[in-house]
């Protein structure tokens, strides 16, 4: 009798120590799906947003990457059938295991591309983002399948694995803009989420040991693996730099990633560049006439002055040229970017650059989107800059529209001046005379002119007020570089092919001004 109540209470036991196993086993696998969500988000992330720093047009790469890897992942769902059910377990590894290999080194391989072959970046990007969807999108079902082989109930499978499936999802696209992206940037990121899918399909390997066959051979290329995107997640900056030299073929001296855009300043003798998300901003040689032409047409003719309001104009260059004028008490910077102010306030080379403007008691720095600024903002000022980076994407294209010049002219003096950086009336002449149509829709008269700057061609600004009657300056009180009567002169004429052109004006709903800006230089550059 005594025998039979021990057997018994073994059986208990076993039976105990059998239920915790399962119910471990049951949170081993969900917690695998939180990981491998949030590893398949950033890895889309990566994608979209390198491609949009390298490409431009950020609604156009994150839609069709989106696109792309949804249907890539709905393959993957489909061909997650042919698995057998004794090699689920199995095949998730060895799918961990790929995608964590092809997941880690993309935005490395894709920025390399991007910097020394240009030619078949596109074709890389949706192969890989491909390649990485089907393979996402055949986790989850293997995952489901292996908790339903452990007689999980159909509701709580489905609603445990897409509550997770969701929470991974949402915790990247939490960190990604706001941790990971400016304080890793994006190839240190992808080396660390292949690294996540590695782990778990360690985790998953020595979890179930006992059900898998050939462990050491998973064993070593998980270790294998887990060596290359280790190694390229400690290399990753001198990757970048690398790869950036080949990018812009001049040694960089700074770069830094932000949630909004990526900086690179490069030095090639006494030539010091700004480029944003690849594009150049300015180059020091000549950035002079830029500046030039940018401020002092409007300030010379302006001697009562006393305030002037700056929107974007973060490497304080602009800044510059207006603090030369004795009679302006107060500027206004906007930037979005507190990266790019503090680089050029603190770094000695920027700062030499900008006469250290950012320093001048008269300057107040606000970092935030000018839209919403001047939203909420009641200043008013006797002139306002507004230089703004090109309308290459929708971001950019809200900051030259109706609305947006709406608000700006609300801001200014009625008999102040505004003056926009319009990119090129040669290179891009749909998208200046949309700048214009533009500016004139809000019921401001507009004066354009452009200046021949090196290392942009010829380029355009529009001077716009809310009375008629401005003339240019004949004679300037500063000593200037560039300009004096006949530059000035010359800047407010256009010869033949440079002619107005009767375009729309660009609203907010509809955004042409970004096509027409993409069109005009698509049949530009090679």
């Amino acid at each position: 009798m005594a025998g039979k109540l021990f057997s018994q209470e073994i059986v208990k036991e076993t039976k105990s120590i059998l239920a915790q196993r399962a119910v471990m086993t049951k949170k081993i696998l969900i917690l695998s799906v939180f990981v491998v969500a949030s590893c398949g988000l950033a890895y889309e992330l990566i994608a979209g947003a390198l491609s949009s720093y390298l490409l431009g047009d950020s609604i156009l790469q994150f839609s069709t990457i989106i696109g792309c890897y949804l249907f890539a992942m709905g393959v993957g769902a489909h061909f997650s059938k042919y698995v057998k059910d004794e090699a689920v377990l199995e095949r998730f590894i060895d799918i961990e295991l790929a995608v964590g290999l092809i997941g880690g080194v993309s935005a490395a391989l894709l920025f390399m591309t991007f910097s020394w072959m240009s030619a078949p970046f596109r074709t890389l990007l949706y192969v890989l983002v491909f390649l990485i969807g089907m393979l996402v999108g055949m986790e989850v079902p293997l995952v489901m399948r292996a908790l339903n082989a452990r007689q999980t109930e159909f509701s709580e499978l489905v609603s445990r694995v897409l509550t997770f499936d969701y929470l991974g999802a949402l915790a990247v696209s939490l960190l990604f803009p706001l941790v990971l992206a400016p304080q890793l940037g994006l190839v240190r990121t992808g080396f660390l989420f292949g690294m996540l899918n590695i782990g778990v399909a360690c985790w998953t390997l020595h979890t179930f040991r006992r059900e898998l066959t050939n462990v050491l051979g998973r064993a070593l290329r998980a270790g294998a693996v887990l060596f290359v995107l280790a190694l390229g997640f400690g290399l990753s900056e001198r990757m970048v730099a690398w790869g950036e030299h080949g990018l812009f073929g001049d040694e960089v001296v700074y770069s830094t990633s932000t949630p909004y855009q990526r900086l690179v300043i490069t030095r090639w003798k006494d030539d010091l560049r700004l480029y944003i998300n690849g594009n150049l901003q300015f180059s020091s040689r000549d950035e002079y006439r830029y500046h030039e032409a940018l401020v002092h047409p409007a300030l010379a003719s302006l001697p009562w002055a006393r305030s002037v309001l700056v929107l974007g104009g973060g490497d304080g260059l602009a800044l510059r040229e207006i603090l030369r004028y004795p009679n302006i008490k107060q500027v206004t910077l906007v930037d979005l970017d507190p990266a790019m102010t503090r680089a050029f306030t603190t770094r000695p080379e920027l700062a030499a650059l900008n006469r250290h403007s950012f320093s001048d008691p008269r300057v107040k720095v606000v970092n935030a989107d000018a839209a919403i600024w001047l939203q909420h903002a009641d200043a008013m000022f006797d002139a306002a800059i507004v230089d703004f980076p090109d309308p290459s994407s929708f971001a950019l294209g809200k900051l030259y529209s109706v609305p947006f010049y709406g608000m700006l002219k609300k801001h200014v003096a009625e008999n102040g001046l505004i003056v926009v950086q319009s990119t090129s009336p040669f290179f891009a002449p749909h998208a200046y005379w949309t700048i214009d149509a533009t500016l004139r829709e809000v019921g401001l008269h507009t004066r354009p002119y452009h200046a021949y700057v090196p290392s942009f061609g010829e380029w355009g600004f529009i001077l716009a007020s809310k009375r008629e009657g401005y003339t240019p300056p004949a004679s300037y009180g500063l000593p200037m570089r560039f300009l004096n009567a006949d530059t000035t002169r010359e800047m407010f004429a256009f010869p033949p092919d440079m002619q107005r052109q009767s375009m729309a004006p660009n609203r907010l709903n509809t955004q042409s001004l970004v096509r027409e800006f993409e069109h005009d230089w698509r049949n530009v550059i090679r």
